[in-house]
């Protein structure tokens, strides 16, 4: 691997780790809200996107085969996650939105 890309593969794994961070501080501050019960599907979200994204930051990080697989799929978890957090006005979705959306793209550029 040459050093462009070793700086692209840390941009993404930077980008997963700040990402899946995101994502459980949304979710846990969306099970406090008053009516958590109207947070399930983001709460759902936020945990598969994080985990998504560790996973594809620890395969990464390894140097494993099928990076490339692994990041469409943090892509997609991302996405959805993004999509579903940019529905809510409470400033940790908001943040957790656009932390998957960045993350989303570092990963389509994977």
């Amino acid at each position: 691997m040459n050093k462009m890309d070793e700086n692209i593969v840390k941009a993404c794994i930077d980008a997963c780790l700040q990402c899946a961070a995101a994502c459980y501080h949304c979710a846990g501050m969306c099970l406090r809200e008053e009516d958590a019960a109207h947070m399930t599907r983001c709460i759902r979200l936020d945990l598969e996107c994080a985990e998504l994204c560790h996973t594809a930051a620890r395969w990464m990080a390894l140097g494993s085969d099928g990076i490339e697989d692994i990041c469409r799929l943090c892509a997609q978890a991302c996405r959805a996650c993004a999509e579903e957090c940019g529905k809510h006005a409470q400033a940790h979705c908001r943040a957790c939105a656009q932390a998957c959306s960045a993350c989303a793209l570092t990963c389509e550029n994977m």
